[in-house]
Parts: structure tokens; C-alpha cells; sequence
């Protein structure tokens, strides 16, 4: 856990003067009533920030087809461009807190490779519906996603995630997903460690961490370590490349090294200069996923 890290996730929560108090609130709580801390805890790690309104109304490119799928209790949001019947797609993933709007670049690269995009917006994303969101549910929605892109004659061609997205593309792909090719895109490779960063930034004491954890995994049915690279890295069988930057400060480089050592045969491309969120426009990055998925 790095001193970069700590800074990039209070950046990340500390957006509006309501998160601010929030932070206050659960620091506060703990102390005077430790089992609504947790709770409360619960709820705001599960709360992708920034809010889904401030994408919800993006505009977006009008040879695209955007279509809304009831997923839980929640939706999924699913973007196209005219595909032929059967034909292959590559479905693109965004990150925690993300919206399809960043995969943008992406799907152009791939489309001018004569690769056919879908890019999945997750719940309480972009113009997804819901007000939490998880690791586990990113992992469901992969998994439903493919499922009905398949049922409706489409063979899923790869899988391109980004930062948490990338996790959970990892997780689905050891859990048999159907896929030919796998790209992530700095993946983080502990969630449990994400929950340490996420606490040290709250102000949360060691037991409220650990009951919060407990809470999550009770509540999702799966257990962190469950996405750690060294349980699902061995399970994948697709080709994979690993994308990482080295000055990433959200998603330490020495992650996307332990997906890349943890999957047989997974190549490992280091960048030096975009970090975490560029790495998505960077021209090395899409010259490289769209030759890999030649």
C-alpha cells in the first residue's frame, strides 16, 4: 500500500462536501454506535462515485444503438453499432466509477481493425439503473451479458475490461466464461487490499474493516481472496494480455504483474506515462489490444 495510493482514493472520495461529511459521519459513528458504522460503511464502498447523473446524459455518437437490459435490481446498458447476424463481438468493460464513454477510443481502434464493439455499462453507472454496485455483481453482469449476446447468435469474440472491470473479467473468464481472447487493462489485483486503503481514508478502525468485509462477502455469497490473481489466475485458459502503467496510482503496476504471472502464457505490456485512466486513449495501448485481437 503506497503513499500514491492512499492520495488517489481520498481524491477519489473526497468530491463534494457531502462525501467530506460522510467521511466525518462513519469516523464519528464508530465510536458511539460501531453496528450502524458498518453498515453505513457498507453501503458508501458499494456506491460507485462519482454519481452515475453526472454521465447518465453524456452525448454519444449516433451510429450507435443504446439499449437497456433489467439485470437484479438494477440494469445494464449496453451499446452497438450495427453487427452482422452470428457475427464475432468484443465486449468492452469500464472500471469502478466509470462509464462506457471512456471505451470509446477503444471501440473506434477495434472497429477500424474490422473487430465489431459492445461496450457494458454496469449498474448504477452511466445510464445504468441501481445506487450500489459491487465486484461480484460486475462479475454476474459479465456473465448475463455474454450469455444474452450469445443467445441472440453472437459469438463473444474477447473481453476487455478496465481497472475493476478487469477483476471481474478475470474472475468470470476462471468461472468458464466463453471467451476466445482476454485483455486487462489495469486490473487491481486485491480488493482486500482496496478495503484497507478504503478505511485508512474513512478514518475506520481495523474492526470496522473487517466487519464491513465480513458484511460484503455474507451479503454477495463469495469471499475477496476469491478475485486475488493467485485464485483465479490459474483457471484462465484464454490468451491474455495484461496492459499496465508504471506510474499508476490507483492500481499498482506490481498488480497487473500478478495477473500476468498468474496466467499461463499471459503476455505483460508496460506502459510509462498514461496511468491509470489515459491508458484507455493511449495509442500504444490500442494499436497493441487491436493487434492482439487480430
Amino acid at each position: 500500500m503506497t503513499r500514491s495510493s492512499v492520495q488517489a482514493t481520498a481524491a477519489f472520495y473526497n468530491t463534494s462536501p457531502v462525501t467530506r461529511l460522510f467521511r466525518w459521519g462513519l469516523s464519528a459513528s464508530q465510536r458511539l454506535w460501531p453496528a450502524l458504522a458498518v453498515r453505513a460503511a457498507y453501503r458508501l464502498f458499494d456506491t460507485p462515485l462519482p454519481p452515475r447523473w453526472l454521465n447518465r446524459r453524456r452525448a454519444w455518437p449516433r451510429d450507435w444503438a443504446i439499449s437497456s437490459w433489467p439485470f437484479e435490481n438494477a440494469s445494464i446498458t449496453l451499446y452497438t453499432r450495427p453487427v452482422a447476424p452470428h457475427g464475432p463481438v468484443v465486449l468492452l468493460l469500464h472500471g469502478w466509477g466509470g462509464h462506457a464513454g471512456q471505451m470509446l477510443a477503444l471501440a473506434d481502434s477495434l472497429q477500424a481493425q474490422g473487430l465489431h464493439a459492445v461496450i457494458l455499462e454496469m449498474p448504477a453507472h452511466g445510464r445504468s439503473a441501481g445506487p450500489t454496485s459491487s465486484l461480484p455483481q460486475f462479475a454476474r453482469a459479465i456473465d448475463y451479458a455474454a450469455a444474452r449476446l450469445q443467445q441472440e447468435g453472437y459469438r463473444l469474440q474477447a473481453l476487455v475490461a478496465h481497472s475493476l472491470g478487469a477483476n471481474a473479467a478475470g474472475f468470470a473468464a476462471s468461472r468458464g466464461l466463453s471467451v476466445d481472447k482476454l485483455v486487462l487493462l489495469a486490473p487491481p489485483a486485491s480488493p482486500h487490499e482496496y478495503t484497507r486503503l478504503f478505511a485508512q481514508v474513512f478514518g475506520l478502525s481495523e474492526a470496522t474493516r473487517a466487519a464491513m468485509q465480513k458484511r460484503f462477502e455474507a451479503r454477495e455469497g463469495v469471499l475477496m481472496p476469491q478475485f486475488e490473481p493467485q485464485a483465479v489466475g490459474p483457471r484462465i485458459s484464454q490468451p491474455t494480455l495484461v496492459v499496465h502503467d508504471r506510474h499508476d496510482s490507483i492500481s499498482r503496476f506490481a498488480d497487473g504483474v500478478a495477473y500476468s504471472q498468474a496466467i499461463a502464457g499471459a503476455r505483460l505490456l508496460a506502459t510509462q506515462d498514461p496511468g491509470h485512466r489515459r491508458i484507455l486513449k493511449d495509442a500504444e495501448v490500442l494499436k497493441a489490444v487491436a493487434s492482439f485481437l487480430s
